[in-house]
């Protein structure tokens, strides 16, 4: 097939300027024998519909984590626009990707389905305060949008009103977006990978390693930790197989079906969780649609299950493929009722 691989690109004027994983991403494509093309954008809808045309791909494979400068928006907006013009594509829809961005929510109905996450409040910039549950000391303050760890540093867990508010006019004023204040959780951090619709398999659990951090250090994986190859927070933290029973495994992997269930994760997704001292299990994130970089977290728990980067990219290809064949029966299905002679 003809496969677009869409993606964000840093530079509207750089059609090079996007992330690694879209090459790996093609690699796959071409072991599957597909023939995959990079559509790169950067703000502009007009040449996003051009491209698409141009390229007429059968299927989209669906990298965009940003477009423009709307971190909120713009994904799902780019998403619900595949839909309007009929263009297949993988990962989450326009509901499933808002969801994605916006944490409190996501929370909300995790809560619906009585599924742990922290207590939280929300500050907008707007002065707007929304709460769920009650909040004790010490609290974790990131972006309510914002992903990939983006804002959250070392002044990130606070321990004072004074600190909290710091911080929350920090992101008001630097990142543009509402601040998310959660009650932090002490305790093991595991990632599970999530891969499949009708009949969804947990991967295995992913644990991040925080033992190289200096004394006293919080536990807490943040940008310097995820992308500053210099820091000591990077060189100090690691993420590993999980050594864990598999009666553990289990409540890990259930958990984390049960999320991805709630919060409707179409194709593959990645749970962050967090254990107590008390084996209490919460949920901090759901990442719909999660990194594919070969050595990310959700790659690497496919490799653990047998699944090489090839064949984990294909997979999502006939996942999407299965899904959009299904839709398309259901849509010809209800046309043909609608079109039926009344009684």
């Amino acid at each position: 097939m003809k496969i677009s691989i869409l993606t964000y690109l840093e530079t509207a004027s750089d059609e090079r300027s996007y992330d690694v994983v879209v090459e790996q991403v093609a690699r796959g494509l071409r072991a599957g024998g597909h023939e995959p093309t990079v559509l790169g954008v950067h703000d502009d809808v007009r040449e996003l519909l051009r491209r698409l045309e141009q390229q007429k791909p059968d299927l989209i494979f669906n990298l965009l984590e940003d477009f423009g400068e709307d971190l909120t928006f713009g994904p799902p907006a780019v998403s619900g626009l595949l839909d309007l013009v009929h263009a297949p594509y993988t990962g989450g829809g326009p509901g499933e990707m808002f969801i994605r961005q916006d944490k409190a929510l996501a929370k909300k109905l995790l809560a619906f389905e009585k599924i742990a996450s922290p207590d939280f409040a929300v500050f907008s910039p707007d002065h707007d305060f929304e709460t769920g549950g009650n909040l004790r000391m010490p609290l974790f303050v990131k972006p309510l949008a914002g992903d990939a760890s983006m804002g959250v540093d070392s002044k990130a867990l606070v321990r004072s009103t004074p600190e909290l508010m710091e911080r929350v006019l920090h992101i008001h004023r630097v990142l543009h977006d509402s601040a998310l204040v959660e009650e932090y959780i002490e305790g093991r951090e595991f990632y599970v990978g999530v891969i499949g619709n009708r009949e969804p398999q947990a991967l295995p659990p992913i644990e991040v390693d925080f033992s190289g951090l200096p004394d006293g250090a919080p536990h807490v994986l943040d940008a310097k930790a995820k992308w500053d190859t210099t820091s000591v927070e990077y060189r100090g933290t690691k993420s590993v197989l999980a050594d864990v029973s598999d009666e553990l495994r289990a409540r890990l992997q259930k958990v984390s079906l049960d999320a991805c269930r709630a919060l409707r994760v179409r194709d593959y997704g990645r749970v962050d969780l967090r254990l107590t001292d008390t084996n209490e299990i919460y949920v901090l994130e759901v990442n719909a649609s999660c990194y594919l970089e070969q050595s990310s977290e959700f790659a690497t728990a496919a490799q653990a299950a047998g699944i090489e980067h090839p064949a984990l990219v294909n997979r999502i290809v006939e996942l999407a493929l299965e899904r959009h064949g299904a839709r398309v029966r259901a849509g010809k299905s209800q046309s043909a009722r609608g079109s039926s002679p009344g009684r």
